[in-house]
């Protein structure tokens, strides 16, 4: 993921100018938390109260429509009337230890769409956060734009990717991000074939202080949101936490909370 993306919406297969967040009046880096440890963790991660937990995993997930049979459907939010949002990170990038611990402590359900040629040798670091329940999900081997190429070359970045994930978690994505949420008919096809059930865009982006709506002007039951493993050298000084816990944050403002996104497709 590069800063600041926009996703397409499903279906149209290219890029569509955001609508930025209104001014919010906390847009300042929070404080840095000094708290004892005995704290309860959301005041240890700058959160005015604990996440709302998020409903039991519904026994029939809303089935997404395909364009055509055969081909995994194309997502940006989820069908739903549960009060969640879902969090996904893109590339792998940065490996801040203290977003294990962030993950680990608020029970944080979030999405890894990890790119080979991004996370290099740093797998393990990846690893750690699934061990405290992050997913795995596949991104392509080296982040290319994949409309217009060839079936082959499609295939290749993402079968790839497939392989390296089984490789190094012993599992294979089920869910595919395109990079730079842009696609074709036969990164479809070619996901597919890959074994992918759905191709995964989103309705809003995180940038440094606020969010960025592709549709609207803020979050709905259901939005898939977009956020990346970066640090302070992409977020002029912010940390990948001090980013999180200001989604987290505007999550909570607008009366909802987050759902693990592989619950539900």
């Amino acid at each position: 993921m590069k800063p600041g993306p926009v996703a397409p919406r499903p279906g149209a297969g290219g890029a569509m100018q955001s609508r930025p967040a209104p001014p919010h009046s906390g847009a300042q880096s929070p404080a840095r938390p000094h708290l004892h440890p005995a704290s309860p963790p959301y005041r240890r991660w700058g959160l005015p109260a604990p996440l709302a937990p998020a409903p039991e995993k519904p026994d029939r997930p809303p089935a997404p429509r395909a364009a055509e049979p055969g081909l995994p459907p194309v997502v940006d939010r989820v069908p739903t009337r549960d009060k969640v949002v879902f969090l996904t990170y893109d590339d792998g990038a940065e490996k801040d230890p203290r977003f294990v611990d962030m993950v680990r402590e608020l029970r944080l359900p979030v999405s890894m769409f990890l790119t080979d040629s991004v996370v290099g040798p740093g797998y393990g670091h990846f690893a750690r956060l699934r061990a405290v329940g992050a997913t795995v999900q596949n991104h392509t081997l080296d982040h290319t734009a994949l409309r217009g190429l060839p079936y082959a070359g499609q295939r290749a970045e993402i079968c790839g990717q497939q392989n390296k994930l089984k490789q190094r978690f012993g599992v294979r994505p089920t869910l595919f991000r395109p990079p730079y949420g842009v696609y074709d008919t036969t990164t479809l096809r070619a996901a597919a074939d890959c074994g992918l059930s759905a191709v995964v865009l989103w309705r809003a982006s995180m940038q440094i202080h606020d969010l960025r709506y592709a549709v609207g002007d803020r979050l709905r039951p259901g939005d898939i949101v977009l956020a990346g493993f970066r640090g302070p050298d992409q977020l002029k000084g912010t940390t990948l936490t001090e980013m999180t816990t200001r989604l987290l944050r505007r999550v909570q403002e607008q009366g909802l909370t987050v759902g693990r996104l592989e619950d539900y497709l």
